[in-house]
């Protein structure tokens, strides 16, 4: 089998082995879910203190977190009001980093860019993580941030009838959970998902698992350990809530879905694009060949990065009434 990194674009290959030598070897070296936080904290803390991309405003609150749980944290974004006037989409963003790493900090960046070139309000989801607090506890936060969102789009200044639920990597695997939820609990109305290379199958058993195994920033041992540590010892990883890549995906909202061919996720974001088009939900997916996984947060220094957040925005902004249709066609792009 060929070696991943002869694959990538030679943009990305300098980034992804600068990202492969930061990052902690979990799964591997490091299996303590404390002792990776700081670990990578220590390895992100000059990019902490770059310039961070200028939005509207920021807030930071706390809403009623799921019965029985703490109050959950949320981050809301604001887009310039003199560029964008008038009531903008709402985005519930969760954010990546396996169940288990990374905040409402480490994506800080990657969420101002993306409110920034869509114009959308964007709620940041500090939900629990694991081990800690096992699933389901992420995706019901998910979801209570989710509804929160539905029942106070007017006061964010979104739109009425453009909310949309986001997430990258474990972020897009909760926000599709959230999504399940929304469907059982009968709400609230979404107008669209945005997947960013999101883990969407506990069984980790897709030819680009194979392919992509490591070489490439994410490896199959970190996805591993990552699901051991979200299921714990006896979890049920055929529960459509923690693989929402293989639930019934009737009657979901129309998506866009951004895949990294250098990723052993890759082949999980095209079989939801296909199971979801299979469904009847139009489905897009924005594949970038030669990109690895995480590649959207260097938005500011790789041109695949620029137009997967162009794309996104694009679709984010078409989902308030009069602006660009969205995914009729169905399409396929990169």
């Amino acid at each position: 089998m060929s070696d991943p990194t002869d694959r990538l674009d030679p943009a990305a290959r300098p980034w992804a082995a600068a990202l492969t030598a930061a990052f902690p070897d979990v799964g591997g070296r490091v299996t303590d879910a404390a002792l990776a936080r700081r670990l990578l904290a220590a390895a992100s803390g000059a990019a902490a203190a770059l310039p961070r991309p200028a939005v509207g405003a920021v807030e930071d609150l706390e809403i009623p977190g799921p019965a029985g749980a703490p109050p959950l944290p949320l981050r809301v974004y604001r887009p310039d009001p003199q560029r964008w006037p008038g009531p903008r989409p709402t985005v519930v963003f969760c954010h990546g980093g396996g169940w288990v790493l990374c905040d409402l900090d480490s994506h800080d960046a990657t969420v101002r860019a993306l409110c920034r070139a869509s114009g959308a309000v964007f709620v940041s989801v500090g939900y629990r993580r694991a081990p800690e607090d096992r699933f389901p506890a992420a995706a019901l936060d998910a979801h209570a941030a989710l509804d929160w969102a539905g029942a106070h789009v007017a006061g964010l200044g979104g739109a009425p009838g453009a909310l949309v639920v986001a997430g990258d990597s474990a972020g897009g695997n909760l926000a599709a959970a959230s999504l399940l939820l929304a469907r059982e609990r009968g709400g609230p109305a979404v107008a669209l998902q945005v997947l960013v290379y999101p883990a969407l199958d506990a069984a980790q058993n897709s030819g680009s698992y194979r392919r992509n195994a490591e070489g490439c920033f994410l490896t199959a041992a970190h996805m591993r350990w990552y699901w051991e540590q979200y299921l714990g010892p006896g979890g049920d990883g055929r529960h459509p809530l923690a693989s929402p890549g293989t639930a019934d995906l009737a009657g979901l909202p129309p998506a866009h879905v951004v895949t990294a061919g250098c990723d052993p996720l890759c082949d999980e974001g095209a079989a939801y694009v296909r199971r979801l088009r299979a469904a009847g939900t139009a489905a897009r997916r924005d594949h970038h060949p030669g990109m690895f996984h995480g590649f959207l947060a260097l938005n500011g220094v790789l041109p695949a990065a620029r137009s997967a957040l162009g794309r996104i925005a694009e679709a984010v902004a078409g989902t308030v009434h009069g602006g660009k249709n969205y995914g009729n066609d169905g399409g396929e792009a990169g």
